[in-house]
C-alpha cells in the first residue's frame, strides 16, 4: 500500500526491514532503503534502536565494512549510534587486532563527542595506544585526527593517561597548527578555534606538575612534544596550499601563512618552557617510563570490570525503552490504519449512498 501510494516509509517499516535482515545479500538491499529513508520526508524519525540493529547485523552477516561505511558517511545514511553501539563496533576491531580500523571508529566517537560512558573512553584511549604503538606513517589529515581523539577522550580521565593523552594530542595539532594553519585544525572538527595548540600542550604540563603526587606524565608523549618543538624549530616554514584545509572563501593562504609565522615565532619561548617544566617534572618525580600502551592496559584491568556490571545494566534498560518504545508505536500504527479504515468506508458508504 505504501509503495503503491507511494507515501512516505515510516520508521518501524525501516526498523522492520533491518531487523528481518538474514542474509549479507539483503544487508546490501537494507543499506539502499536506509539512504533511501535518510532523504524521504520521513528521515529526522529513524529510531536508535533501528541503528543499533543495523550495526549487530552487519557483524552478524560479516559486511562490517558496511557498518564503518554508513558510519563514515552518517549524514547521508543517519547513522549515529549511541555509546553502546559504539562499543560494540570497536569491541569487534578490538578482537581482531584490527587497530587501524578500530581507529576510524574512535574517529567517529571524537566527531559525535560521545565520549560520555568511561567504558567508551577506556575503548578508545587503549584503541588509540596500540594504533600509535604499530607507529603508522599518518597524512596530516589523520595525525589531526589522532591529535583530536586523544585530547577530547583523555579530557575525560583525570590521571596520568588522561593528562598523558591531553599532552599527545596537544602537540600532535600544534603540529599540524604550524604547517598547516590554525584552521586546518578547527574545520569541521569539535576543537577550539583559538591558535597556540603547542602552548596548550604546555598548560598540560605546568598542571600535572601542581597536582598530586600519584598523577604524572609519559615519557613517550613528553618526548613527542621535544621531538616536535626541535623539528618545527630547524624546518623552515612552507607555504600553505594544503587541499582540503582552505576550502573557504575567508581564509586565504597569506592569512594563513600569516598565522603560522606568528606562531612559529613563539618556538623557542615554547622550548626555554619545555625544558624548565620537564626538568620541574623530573625533579619531582612526576615523570612515567612506562609506555602508553603499557599505562593504557593496566588502566582497563584496573577499571573496565568495575564498570562492566552498570553498563549491562544501562544497556539492558535501554533496550527494555526501546521496546516501550516499539510497543507504543506499533499501537500508534494500528490504530492509524483502523482509522483510515473507518474514513475510507464512510466515504465509500457516502458515495454509494448519493
Amino acid at each position: 500500500m505504501t509503495y503503491e501510494k507511494k507515501l512516505p516509509v515510516s520508521s518501524l517499516t525501516i526498523a522492520r526491514f533491518v531487523d528481518n535482515i538474514s542474509s549479507r545479500e539483503e544487508i546490501d538491499q537494507a543499506e539502499y532503503y536506509l539512504y533511501k529513508f535518510r532523504h524521504s520526508p520521513n528521515c529526522w524519525y529513524i529510531r536508535d534502536w533501528t541503528i543499533h540493529s543495523w550495526i549487530r547485523q552487519c557483524l552478524k552477516y560479516g559486511a562490517r565494512d558496511k557498518a564503518v561505511h554508513t558510519l563514515n558517511n552518517k549524514v547521508q545514511y543517519g547513522i549515529f549510534p549511541d555509546d553502546f553501539t559504539f562499543n560494540l563496533l570497536m569491541d569487534s576491531f578490538i578482537k581482531d587486532k584490527d587497530y587501524k580500523g578500530a581507529f576510524s571508529v574512535v574517529v567517529e566517537v571524537m566527531l559525535q563527542e560521545a565520549f560520555d560512558l568511561t567504558s567508551t573512553q577506556l575503548l578508545s584511549l587503549h584503541v588509540l595506544s596500540q594504533y600509535l604503538d604499530t607507529k603508522p606513517d599518518l597524512k596530516w589529515e589523520e595525525e589531526r585526527n589522532l591529535g583530536a581523539a586523544l585530547l577530547i577522550s583523555g579530557l575525560k580521565q583525570e590521571n596520568t593517561v588522561g593528562f598523558s593523552a591531553q599532552l599527545l594530542g596537544c602537540s600532535l595539532l600544534g603540529k599540524v597548527e604550524l604547517c598547516q594553519g590554525i584552521r586546518a585544525v578547527y574545520h569541521q572538527m569539535p576543537l577550539m578555534w583559538t591558535p597556540g595548540y603547542l602552548n596548550k600542550a604546555l598548560a598540560v604540563m605546568e598542571k600535572v606538575s601542581a597536582l598530586p603526587a600519584h598523577v604524572k606524565l609519559s615519557k613517550e608523549a613528553l618526548d613527542a612534544l621535544e621531538t616536535i618543538l626541535q623539528t618545527q624549530s630547524s624546518t623552515a616554514p612552507e607555504s600553505s596550499e594544503t587541499e582540503g584545509a582552505g576550502d573557504s572563501q575567508d581564509t586565504s593562504p597569506d592569512t594563513t601563512n600569516v598565522e603560522k609565522e606568528m606562531e612559529r615565532t613563539k618556538l623557542p619561548d615554547y622550548m626555554n618552557r619545555f625544558q624548565e617544566l620537564n626538568g620541574k617534572l623530573r625533579s619531582h618525580g612526576k615523570v612515567e617510563s612506562e609506555s602508553m600502551l603499557t599505562l593504557t592496559g593496566s588502566l582497563i584491568e584496573e577499571k573496565l570490570a568495575a564498570i562492566e556490571a552498570t553498563d549491562i545494566a544501562g544497556y539492558e534498560k535501554k533496550l527494555q525503552e526501546w521496546e516501550e518504545e516499539r510497543v507504543h508505536l506499533a499501537k500508534r500504527e494500528k490504530e492509524m490504519r483502523e482509522k483510515a479504515r473507518l474514513e475510507r468506508e464512510a466515504r465509500l458508504a457516502a458515495k454509494a449512498s448519493s
